[in-house]
């Protein structure tokens, strides 16, 4: 399928209109759609990996312009490896969507479906475009969707929404202007040509104004410290399934163009000893691990805490970058697939105690909600174990390609902070453990949260809230098992083989 590049996109570009039409009589009809075209980008993606890691590197130009001129989309181990990850978890957090839609988004399921796929075109735009201006407009089309996804929610979220909707603005403008910058010097828009014409013109002024917009535009849209102030109201506010969809998937997009750019576009020794970008990036990205994790720790509304540990997870794909250097590049794009899985998982479980105790609260958490909600406490378990990095979870094996980046580079600060930071994702999480595990039930919370259904009909498990619920927290969050057990296989098989030329 010579086409295939370009399906995604389009599939869900085409979903996305047809919405509103195929739902006017049946609102249903929406989240069936939105999910029949997930499943579809799912397969699409997977196909897509199998050809490129069989085939090497696909193109397609769009209109049979050929590149520089015409648009050009390009399936490469990097692109294909995060548009996997993307869909897979977009595909799981949208099953989980169905048991909500009526509780958070009621007489609203069509235009929100169709947010959702707009979200999605976005993002694979984003990652499968092999030029730099196509790229903006898939970011417009990104960001304004999750403008949309998180001003739907609770009564903050607007204000939320509107928040980042100005920063976020602000974000795609310097891209915009910094790549108005690169093509003045260069003259062409296609990453593969800019990246052949960069080495004749470094000295130029406007390539290092350039670069430095385009690192500061998606510094805000991945939420790197400190340009990362409109993400916890966001996370907190919008609709639990926004959430789970914007937290593994929006921050990561933004990392992987940071990624693209920097180690594929620009020289890996240019951005890393003659203009020190990558530096830059690693120091602000150490202050905001250990910035998100203290604040995590000060949070007592577990959506709020999972986005200021956002900030500091976000800061572990920062590190990765900033070390430029074999390990701490595979420790980075490691990262981004096991923080897609557990933070996602996380979100999922923070909807399902919205949805059956009515709050997520975690000072009113106690000893009954590991009878009430069995399944999805096992589920936090395990993602929580992942996010503090206990092997043989695959969060562990991230962290420790980090650690031996930072050996490699001799950098000790950048080691301190992940072993620390590990030691205060376990004081945040452990807290939670230690009401639901180790505590005593309260009479609040015996009687104050709904007790499990009495006639446990389909669609019920004993003490556990609808399969629809249970079932994507708990596959989400039992992959990491399977991730961290099979993370050599992709790191040879497949990470290795996307490690940048001169790094």
């Amino acid at each position: 399928m010579q086409n295939s590049p370009a399906l995604v996109p389009l599939l869900l570009l085409a979903a996305a209109i047809s919405i509103p039409v195929l739902a006017i009589k049946k609102t249903g009809v929406a989240y069936l759609a939105a999910l029949a075209a997930s499943l579809g980008s799912v397969v699409i993606s997977a196909y897509n990996a199998l050809r490129v890691w069989e085939s090497g590197p696909l193109t397609y130009h769009f209109g049979g312009w050929n590149p520089p001129i015409g648009i050009e989309y390009v399936l490469d181990p990097l692109s294909v490896f995060v548009a996997l990850v993307v869909n897979v978890v977009a595909f799981i957090v949208l099953c989980h969507a169905g048991g909500l839609k009526e509780r958070e988004i009621p007489g609203k399921s069509v235009p929100y479906y169709a947010l959702v796929l707009l979200l999605l075109c976005g993002a694979n735009g984003m990652i499968l475009t092999g030029d730099l201006f196509n790229l903006y407009v898939f970011l417009e089309i990104f960001s304004l969707a999750c403008y949309g996804l998180i001003g739907i929610g609770e009564k903050q979220a607007p204000i939320a929404s509107f928040r980042y909707l100005i920063m976020g603005t602000v974000g795609a403008s310097f891209y915009l202007l910094g790549l108005g910058f690169i093509y003045i010097v260069t003259g062409s828009l296609n990453m593969a040509d800019v990246r052949n014409i960069l080495p004749h013109v470094y000295g130029n002024p406007a390539v290092t104004t350039g670069l430095a917009l385009i690192v500061i535009g998606m510094g805000i849209k991945m939420a790197i410290f400190p340009l990362h102030g409109w993400l916890p109201d966001a996370y907190t506010y919008a609709p639990s399934t926004s959430s789970a969809l914007i937290a593994p998937i929006g921050t990561k997009v933004a990392a992987y163009v940071i990624l693209r750019v920097l180690f594929f576009v620009f020289d890996v020794k240019f951005v890393s000893q003659t203009l020190p970008v990558t530096d830059l990036i690693g120091w602000l990205a150490a202050i905001g691990i250990l910035f998100g994790s203290v604040m995590a720790m000060a949070q007592n509304e577990m959506k709020r805490m999972l986005a200021y540990s956002s900030i500091a997870q976000i800061g572990y794909i920062g590190l990765g970058i900033g070390l430029a250097n074999p390990l701490g590049f595979i420790g980075a794009v490691l990262h981004i697939l096991n923080h897609a899985f557990m933070k996602g998982a996380l979100f999922l479980v923070a909807a399902n105690l919205r949805k059956n105790a009515g709050h997520s609260d975690i000072s009113k958490l106690d000893a009954s909600y590991r009878k009430k909600l069995p399944w999805s406490m096992a589920a936090f378990t395990l993602a929580a174990l992942s996010m503090i990095g206990l092997p043989p979870t695959a969060g562990f094996f991230s962290k420790w390609y980090l650690a031996l980046g930072a050996i490699d580079k001799g950098n000790w600060v950048f080691l301190g902070v992940i072993l620390l930071s590990s030691l205060l994702n376990a004081v945040y999480f452990f807290r939670i453990l230690e009401k639901v595990y180790l505590g005593t039930p309260s009479a609040q919370g015996a009687e104050g949260a709904p007790s499990p259904k009495s006639n446990k009909g389909e669609g019920f498990v004993a003490g556990e809230e609808e399969y629809a619920l249970m079932i994507p927290a708990v596959v989400l969050s039992f992959s990491l098992l399977l991730l961290g057990l099979l993370n050599a296989n992709i790191v040879k098989g497949v990470i290795q083989r996307i490690i940048p030329l001169g790094m």
